[in-house]
């Protein structure tokens, strides 16, 4: 028995440490390229892509697999995400909005040995299926109203407070909360499904804004769609 529970022991460190070992060479990509205001560098990171198509290709060698945890899970395919959208707009750069490009969400931009994904596809069918409202607020569309790109990357033994900054971030720079009338982003309108009623939604808006709601006005701001670039 104390043997099972040793092998065990390693299984789980060496699963951990591969995991963060994976995500750390986003990590290096990121803080090279992304300040921390969220733009990014898109110039200088179309010239040195080395780092960015190896990792890529190490997430389609470490697919997520059963025993994963939930945390590893999500941290995976929001890296993911946030990796293949960046690739996709150094494919097309220089460009003034990822709307030029056509059919953005919808090309198959990652393959597995037997499955090809979209970005929606990882968004909607595997990312909102996990019953996670934050992972809209990690998750970034090259965009200027959308969430900032982190300049870290997303770990699964951080991921908690990671999308609790981001969520906090999010609501306190790219939203107007007050406590009669709140101006958020169209976000919570087109994932509204995720927030839950209009009492839920409050209530967590109130939560990470930190600011006491008073049956509050909801607005939606318009969405800028111009590339998230540094100038």
């Amino acid at each position: 028995m104390k043997y099972l529970l040793f092998f065990f022991l390693i299984f789980i460190n060496l699963n951990l440490f591969s995991q963060r070992d994976i995500h750390e060479r986003w990590d290096f990509e990121l803080k090279k390229f992304v300040n921390q205001n969220g733009k990014v560098d898109y110039r200088n990171w179309s010239k040195n892509r080395n780092g960015l198509k190896a990792y890529i290709s190490v997430l389609e060698q470490n697919h997520p697999k059963e025993y994963w945890s939930k945390n590893q899970v999500i941290s995976y395919w929001i890296n993911t995400y946030n990796a293949l959208t960046i690739n996709l707009i150094l494919d097309n750069f220089p460009l003034k909005s990822i709307k030029e490009i056509k059919n953005p969400w919808g090309e198959k931009l990652i393959h597995y040995k037997l499955k090809s994904y979209t970005l929606n596809e990882i968004e909607h069918e595997i990312l909102r299926k996990m019953k996670e409202p934050r992972i809209h607020f990690a998750i970034n569309c090259a965009s200027i109203s959308c969430p900032n790109l982190s300049d870290s990357a997303y770990f699964s033994n951080t991921l908690n407070d990671q999308l609790d900054n981001s969520t906090k971030n999010f609501l306190k720079n790219k939203n107007s909360i007050n406590p009669h009338e709140i101006k958020i982003s169209k976000i919570f309108l087109w994932f509204k499904k995720d927030f839950g009623n209009r009492k839920m939604l409050l209530d967590f808006i109130e939560k990470y804004s930190m600011v006491k709601l008073n049956s509050p006005k909801i607005k939606y701001l318009a969405y800028d769609w111009n590339l998230n670039n540094i100038k």
